[in-house]
């Protein structure tokens, strides 16, 4: 009997369209795939049958681990680690030519995305990422300027990800039953000029300092992380009386850059 715990977010997808729509959405065969948070091994069958190089399988919950072991057991190309993803080096562990996939906890799945871009070395060892998320939390990665869900979430992950595809999944499709639809979201990695210009903090802290009150104009964030705020204002033709949400993601990234070069 399969105990599933509400403290690790544990809801597994269960529908087989959608696992097969999932696997049909992405070239998996010939690839090393990683896939966080296995729970029952669902996802991983359907992967398994799309004939990967090696299927890399992370759970943290140790019932379920004998599960995947025993379900797999015949197979060479799994191997199961029983371990929590934010504890491990996913430089050490991400193999060249790279799918990562998860259905991840709702209680985590942004710190394991935020992760998986923060990586030193860019672009990385895996070629696409295949992410599970509460709908909501999808919504503020997809979102664009001048959108209620536009903030930090999309601006930082733009900042290394492009999302290539996504669709809905409802409630329905999982057991148990989460209280809220999900949204896979399939995003790629990419290189742009601000990739190896930003210690990736000064990104976080800077947007974190304009979204502290995304209602509020960008004159006083401004004013806090520039001593010539006036002269930057110009250079990017911004209207002081402008909020958070209105400012491209590319000019973030250029605040950002020029807010590192005080401290350099």
């Amino acid at each position: 009997m399969i105990k599933y715990k509400k403290s690790l977010g544990q809801n597994f997808l269960t529908d087989k369209n959608i696992l097969n729509k999932i696997v049909r959405k992405i070239q998996i065969f010939n690839k090393n795939i990683i896939e966080i948070g296995a729970g029952t091994g669902n996802l991983s069958e359907f992967i398994l049958a799309q004939k990967p190089k090696s299927l890399l399988l992370i759970e943290k919950d140790k019932h379920l681990i004998k599960i995947l072991l025993d379900k797999f057991k015949k197979s060479s190309k799994v191997k199961i680690l029983n371990s929590d993803i934010l504890d491990l080096d996913l430089n050490e562990i991400i193999p060249e030519n790279s799918l990562i996939f998860g259905n991840l906890p709702y209680n985590v799945s942004t710190k394991i995305l935020i992760k998986s871009i923060k990586l030193k070395n860019w672009p990385p060892k895996y070629s696409g990422l295949v992410f599970m998320f509460q709908k909501e939390v999808a919504e503020r990665l997809c979102a664009e300027k001048n959108s209620p869900a536009y903030g930090r979430l999309s601006i930082i992950s733009s900042f290394r990800l492009k999302i290539l595809d996504y669709f809905d999944i409802s409630k329905n499709c999982f057991f148990p039953k989460p209280k809220v639809d999900s949204t896979i979201i399939f995003f790629k990695p990419y290189f742009n000029n601000y990739n190896n210009l930003l210690n990736f903090k000064k990104l976080e802290d800077l947007t974190r300092l304009f979204f502290s009150n995304k209602r509020k104009m960008i004159n006083k964030p401004l004013r806090l992380s520039f001593n010539n705020d006036l002269e930057i204002a110009k250079k990017f033709k911004l209207n002081l009386k402008m909020r958070p949400s209105e400012i491209d993601k590319e000019i973030y990234f250029k605040l950002a850059e020029i807010n590192q070069k005080k401290f350099l």
